[in-house]
């Protein structure tokens, strides 16, 4: 038998490297390894069991993610303190899966590719929307606490940018040993895993297409109440100050999800914000249509008055009256990383801290290049 692939531990024959996790566990149960103590050096395992260092660092790897040891760069293997890695419950199968919209936008791709790759690998979904409410959102939290007959649960968090009274719940529902992930955004203040657009990034490389462009007295309107939000504008700014152009608060307009489904109201008050200025970033497709419409009823020509782009190139940006230039959001891709994170934390590996994936701009007619528009004017 080969030394590297099989060997005997207590009669049986075993794989290598699991005989090194038996060995290791067997050291617990006996009391010759404690919480706290340092495991053999990979050195010392691999001249024990007379195996190749990749064997060991292979069983290592194993038991870390059994919780059994924790790796420190540096250091070396430590036994875990066994005391605070909860019991693992029953599997059911299912996975709660927690939007804010579900039926427009970009939310149904997402949770297709949800579905697809999660239904792939045997689980079926419980599907709940808040409609961006903290109140709604509460309630679905409290349901999958007390019934605990999910494996895992998918969040799209509810607005994400301001402060959020559910935090408690979620930590309680991670304490019952259900790992947590959030899509799109995510809560700073918990420690759980994110897996989003790079929306700060975003943010940058719309405003810098507008600076390459030529444009320079740029507005920006952007949501407040949703994270997303708060790194895009961030973005917008570090593009503004990398060019040497000065940040005007007067040009950046924000709004909620209040605000944004009865946007019409306040039309006029939007126009004369944007006075002066020759381009203007938008939070997303929704609220660059929304502002396109605007401009029409207002006879402000879009590009020719004011250039607009956007972020998360959806079917909007597609079919709006005039098609909008649009940072890609991959949702699909998102998705896909979501489904496949989630499906490893329940398996017990670690996911990482976060996922942010790159985007491009998809160009479209919504923004032109001053000095190429004979009808181009200095300001509204």
């Amino acid at each position: 038998m080969d030394q590297e692939d099989g060997g005997r531990y207590l009669g049986a024959p075993v794989a290598k490297y699991k005989e090194i996790c038996l060995w290791i566990k067997k050291c617990l149960e006996d009391g010759g390894l404690k919480p706290g103590d340092k495991v053999e050096s990979e050195h010392s395992l691999c001249r024990r069991f007379q195996v190749s260092r990749q064997t060991v660092r292979h069983a290592i790897a194993v038991l870390e993610e059994e919780g059994i040891v924790e790796r420190y760069r540096g250091s070396g293997t430590y036994i875990s303190d066994l005391s605070r890695i909860s019991p693992k419950k029953e599997k059911t199968m299912q996975i709660a899966v927690m939007m804010t919209f579900i039926q427009e936008y970009i939310f149904s791709s997402i949770l297709r590719e949800l579905e697809e790759q999660l239904s792939n690998a045997g689980y079926s979904l419980q599907i709940s929307v808040t409609n961006n409410s903290v109140e709604k959102e509460r309630c679905i939290l409290k349901n999958i606490l007390n019934k605990n007959i999910v494996d895992g649960v998918i969040v799209e968090t509810t607005k994400s940018g301001l402060p959020n009274p559910n935090l408690d719940i979620y930590r309680k529902i991670m304490e019952q040993g259900i790992p947590v992930l959030f899509i799109n955004s995510f809560y700073p203040q918990l420690e759980a895993p994110h897996v989003s657009l790079n929306d700060k990034m975003a943010g940058k490389m719309v405003t810098d297409h507008l600076l390459q462009c030529g444009h320079r007295d740029i507005a920006a309107i952007f949501k407040g109440d949703d994270g997303q939000g708060h790194q895009r504008y961030l973005g917008y700014l570090e593009a503004l100050m990398e060019a040497g152009v000065q940040v005007c608060d007067r040009r950046i307009i924000w709004t909620d999800t209040e605000m944004l489904a009865d946007l019409e109201q306040i039309e006029s008050w939007i126009i004369h914000r944007l006075e002066g200025c020759t381009a203007c970033v938008c939070y997303n497709d929704v609220v660059a249509c929304k502002l396109i419409s605007a401009c029409k009823k207002n006879r402000i020509e879009v590009p020719g008055d004011l250039s607009v782009i956007s972020i998360d190139d959806s079917d909007l940006a597609v079919f709006c009256e005039v098609p909008l230039t649009s940072a890609k959001n991959p949702v699909q891709d998102l998705a896909r990383a979501a489904a496949l994170e989630i499906l490893d934390m329940i398996s017990g590996k670690k996911a990482p801290p976060s996922t942010e994936l790159e985007t491009e701009i998809v160009t479209r007619a919504s923004v032109v290049v001053l000095g190429q528009s004979a009808g181009y004017t200095s300001g509204l």
